[in-house]
């Protein structure tokens, strides 16, 4: 193969991935949309039902300093809702240490989440929000634990546990 062959194929490789992973994402966020009922509501009447830290984290999608969770320490069976909404969004089951500070999960309540690309960082990433208010949870990424590989990177601010002996809160609206 000719150098310049290799380097035009390689050249077309990166977009290609790029792309395979928009459309994967994409049909993910629509699946969510089936699952889960969006609420109709603006992000700024949330501010008064969520601390100010946390309506960063969720509405302006800031991000929490590493460390600062104290869901981090939390291993007790239960639930990880949506701070904002109250909907479920990870199994305790899911939860693993990644050594990042950020509380982490193998995976979601299927459907509970929706999808964007996120380009922050100029590389492209996953960021996932609740599927139920929009609140920008975290990101996903693929060097999580066998056998998915996924790493659900959360911001604790983002969530609230519930232990599996006390019932799950009302959704709110």
């Amino acid at each position: 193969m000719q150098r310049r062959t290799l380097l035009q194929r390689l050249a077309l490789l990166a977009p290609a991935l790029l792309i395979g992973r928009y459309v994967s994402a994409a049909a993910n966020t629509e699946a969510a949309a089936e699952t889960i009922q969006a609420l109709d509501k603006a992000h700024e009447a949330w501010r008064s039902q969520v601390s100010a830290d946390a309506y960063a984290v969720l509405f302006e999608e800031n991000t929490e300093r590493s460390g600062s969770s104290p869901l981090n320490d939390e291993h007790r069976d239960g639930t990880f809702v949506c701070a904002a909404c109250y909907l479920p969004l990870f199994d305790s089951a899911s939860k693993f240490n990644s050594g990042t500070g950020w509380p982490s999960f193998t995976q979601p309540i299927a459907g509970h989440v929706g999808f964007s690309r996120d380009f922050k960082l100029i590389l492209p990433r996953t960021e996932y929000h609740c599927a139920r208010c929009g609140g920008h949870q975290g990101h996903r990424f693929d060097d999580g634990p066998a056998p998915r590989n996924e790493r659900w990177c959360n911001n604790g601010l983002a969530l609230n546990f519930i232990p599996k002996t006390a019932a799950l809160p009302a959704l709110r609206s």
